[in-house]
């Protein structure tokens, strides 16, 4: 994620924000250009947008934003959908009438449009392929109903699934704690389901598929079965030196998934730091070369994978070592082994190649 400042005072303003603190001019998210902009309100409801990245000065809210307060993405003044391009995604919303679900739904919106700006800078598609029997990326967000089953979080022909209950943080936390992972959050949920969808898109049928076999395994394993063996004898012993975390070790397509939403916690993290400026350079000793980082334009994705590494690396041995001494989590509790960098360079390619395309 970039930085983002206001139009009008210059003041530094977040990606979910709907005013600026400093000078109260309305913000709002302006998908094209990718940038958070300040607005003048225009003639029937419309906005004209300050930023001069926007080449459409005006623009409308998203009805969800106005309805429910859950959006602060625009819309083109010319375009008749009443909904922004994140939440035109949505086919299913949780049933507003139930206590808590708006809040629920608020958090899923914001790591949704997360993984959306990062999915739309690295110019991935999400429009169907009709022509190739792809669907388009939907979204639903079910809650529990008296009587059946939980929903379950997953991916099934372009439709992503999410228990809404992943938004309520305690509930969350003890689900982290009883499947023994380090880390579980809504945005990583979301890459990670957003990853089944790629790999529909971009791997299967494709030229991808033979070194997708070669470096994940093959696919036709029994899902189902694979599953289930991971659930009730564990990971191998060994995982750690193939896979980016225990639950990749299932099988080809969540070890695909895993790492995929890895490569975006690096995209991510790593533009973010080169927009803000950071740069580390430890003082003088002998390992200080491998601790040094200074990364630029290093969240897109024409960038060598291998400087994208040699930033990500030691940025997170200083974000970790900053949690800690707050008493924290670790930021990224992970260690990347050599086969887990490998089936992440394939990923930077399909990237690659994909934005390249488009």
């Amino acid at each position: 994620m970039k930085t983002f400042y206001c139009d009008h005072c210059g003041n530094l303003v977040f990606f979910e924000n709907v005013k600026c603190v400093k000078c109260g001019y309305a913000l709002g998210f302006l998908p094209a250009p990718g940038d958070i902009s300040a607005l003048e309100p225009a003639e029937n409801g419309t906005w004209r947008a300050l930023t001069r990245g926007s080449t459409e000065p005006f623009h409308r809210e998203c009805d969800n934003g106005v309805q429910h307060q859950v959006c602060n993405w625009m819309v083109p003044a010319s375009e008749p959908n009443p909904f922004c391009v994140s939440c035109r995604l949505n086919e299913l919303i949780p049933d507003l009438s139930r206590a808590g679900n708006r809040d629920r739904w608020h958090k899923l919106e914001m790591a949704k449009r997360r993984i959306l700006y990062t999915i739309m800078r690295l110019g991935l598609p999400l429009d169907g392929a009709p022509e190739e029997k792809r669907p388009a990326l939907r979204f639903k967000f079910i809650g529990d109903l008296a009587g059946d089953p939980a929903p379950t979080t997953g991916h099934l022909n372009g439709v992503i699934t999410v228990n809404i209950a992943e938004a309520d943080d305690a509930e969350r936390e003890r689900r982290r704690v009883n499947l023994h992972e380090p880390y579980r959050t809504l945005l990583g949920h979301f890459r990670h389901e957003v990853a089944h969808y790629f790999w529909d898109r971009l791997i299967a049928n494709t030229k991808w598929l033979v070194r997708f076999r070669q470096l994940f395994g093959h696919e036709t394993t029994d899902y189902a079965a694979a599953l289930k063996q991971h659930y009730e004898k564990g990971p191998p012993p060994d995982w750690q030196a193939q896979y980016v975390s225990a639950y990749a070790s299932a099988h080809p397509w969540e070890d695909w998934a895993e790492t995929w939403a890895h490569y975006f916690h690096i995209v991510d993290t790593v533009e973010t730091a080169g927009s803000f400026g950071i740069t580390l350079r430890p003082k003088q000793h002998p390992a200080a070369k491998s601790m040094t980082a200074s990364p630029r334009t290093d969240g897109d994705a024409h960038t060598n994978f291998d400087a994208l590494l040699d930033n990500w690396f030691p940025l997170t041995y200083a974000l970790n070592e900053l949690n800690r001494g707050m008493g924290l989590h670790d930021v990224y509790p992970f260690v990347l082994a050599n086969q887990a960098i490998e089936k992440m360079r394939l990923i930077h390619e399909v990237v690659r190649s994909t934005s390249a395309k488009r």
